[in-house]
């Protein structure tokens, strides 16, 4: 499955055919990892319904939440608006492959399970350092290679997964490299039995 297949249309229509797709609930390495980071501005790269702008925002961030899904924007909109912090964050629908930020910048970019090929996410890595301010933080989290070996129904697509090792060696030489690691989490596979996965987590400071 191409990228292309996980375009625009294709995350419209997931969400448009769902009263809501995920949790509610920010990630937990988002969560374990930037809890105790200093307040600053964030880029939540595909924010989805927004838990975890929503998150930022409660905690004292100003976040741009950037998507392809105008009708996942908008729940993460109302979500914010709920939870009275409706004016810390920026709704932007945009594809991060081309998106441009202009004269923005950021003290956290986390980017949770981005549904990217490999060189892809290889290139977008590359594009960080001028996102950020000096100083600031790098989260990526998606799912390791193991998973393809469980049953929890993950795309048979080895160029979709890498362990955090390998996304940790696309950045560049300047970045310290704070934490790369797979972490194990119990989750529910589709026929409803217990099943343990991995989240390939890499945090990298400017």
């Amino acid at each position: 499955m191409g990228s292309e297949e996980y375009g625009e249309e294709f995350w419209e229509e997931r969400y448009r055919s769902h009263t809501a797709v995920w949790s509610g609930r920010p990630n937990p390495q988002l969560v374990a990892e930037a809890r105790d980071l200093p307040l600053g501005t964030a880029l939540d790269i595909g924010a989805g319904e927004g838990a975890d702008s929503c998150w930022l925002a409660e905690r004292g961030w100003r976040v741009t939440a950037l998507d392809l899904s105008e009708t996942a924007l908008r729940r993460g909109s109302e979500h914010a608006a709920a939870a009275g912090v409706g004016d810390r964050i920026e709704w932007e629908r945009a594809d991060v492959r081309t998106w441009d930020p202009g004269d923005r910048r950021f003290d956290l970019i986390s980017a949770q399970f981005l549904h990217l090929r490999n060189t892809e996410l290889r290139d977008l890595v590359g594009r960080f350092a001028g996102w950020l301010n000096p100083g600031g933080t790098v989260l990526l989290v998606h799912h390791d290679a193991r998973d393809l070996h469980t049953t929890m129904g993950r795309p048979h697509v080895p160029e979709r997964f890498s362990s955090a090792e390998e996304v940790a060696s696309w950045l560049p030489g300047e970045w310290r490299v704070e934490v790369a690691e797979a972490r194990p989490r119990e989750a529910t596979d589709p026929d409803g039995k217990a099943v343990t996965i991995y989240d390939a987590v890499v945090r990298a400071r400017r």
